[in-house]
């Protein structure tokens, strides 16, 4: 099992200096991972948001061997051909630690897609992140890219550098009891489950995304979020490869995350 610090880039922590710190120090303190939340608003008590791609190449500038990405980014709201320069622009700057979470995204928290126009209906978003990743993949080929679908365009374009191992590992958020999502992350290197309720409920949910998997020799991680010090016995035992501390950004206070880092991924 691996463990990761995964933080709200919120407030105190909206500072993109202050984020590189914190993964240095995780780093340090012999964390695995180190992910953070990809928001453009948030409801209050909330202020400030920092942007995660920024901030996650300031913390590939300090550290050397732990895990980097973002978990999620909805990319729903972003273009393919843009991130596909960046996560493999990121990918290259860390030496080839980039895990990207991904998913469909939502309006309910802070209405940033409604408020700046960007479509609402969750089959619409599915669709386009099913053609983002698609883009995505052809893309870190290096290869010529020609993809002509409903929501995006790219008309033979070759995407160069590529990244460092060839590809860059996607997890795919998804509900647990949500078909269509679970088939997306059985095509795909990991699978980061939201909602959960108990380690049963994770135990079903890793079994049917085995089950729709068609190449089961391929390392694979399901990712859970846990509070820290929380026992992850019962959630390694149905199927978790890493936990993700879970952070209330209502109540998070920059001291107490540097407290929880520095302490190191040590579950009671």
């Amino acid at each position: 099992m691996k463990s990761a610090v995964w933080l709200p880039l919120f407030d105190e922590l909206a500072e993109p200096r202050v984020v590189a710190g914190l993964a240095a120090d995780a780093e340090a303190a012999g964390w695995d991972g180190f992910f953070v939340w990809d928001q453009l608003a948030w409801r209050p008590p909330i202020t400030s948001v920092a942007d995660p791609w920024v901030c996650l190449a300031a913390a590939a500038t300090v550290t050397s061997r732990i895990a980097l990405g973002p978990m999620v980014t909805p990319l729903a709201r972003r273009r393919p051909s843009k991130v596909a320069r960046e996560t493999v622009s990121l990918d290259r700057l860390s030496g080839g630690r980039l895990i990207l979470g991904v998913g469909v995204g939502g309006d309910g928290f802070a209405r940033e897609y409604s408020r700046t126009g960007e479509p609402v209906d969750d089959r619409t978003r599915a669709d386009m992140l099913d053609e983002s990743l698609e883009i995505l993949r052809a893309a870190w080929t290096g290869e010529p890219v020609i993809h002509r679908g409903q929501h995006h365009l790219v008309d033979d374009m070759t995407f160069s550098p590529t990244p460092v191992r060839g590809d860059i590992p996607i997890w795919v958020a998804a509900f647990p009891g949500s078909l269509r999502p679970l088939r997306r992350a059985a095509r795909h290197d990991g699978f980061f489950p939201v909602n959960l309720t108990s380690a049963d409920q994770l135990a079903e949910a890793v079994a049917r995304v085995a089950d729709l998997r068609e190449d089961s020799s391929r390392p694979y991680d399901v990712a859970i979020e846990r509070q820290y010090g929380a026992d992850p016995a019962p959630w390694i035992a149905a199927g978790a490869t890493w936990v993700l501390t879970d952070v209330d950004p209502a109540t998070m206070r920059l001291d107490a995350v540097h407290g929880m880092i520095r302490e190191g991924p040590r579950p009671e």
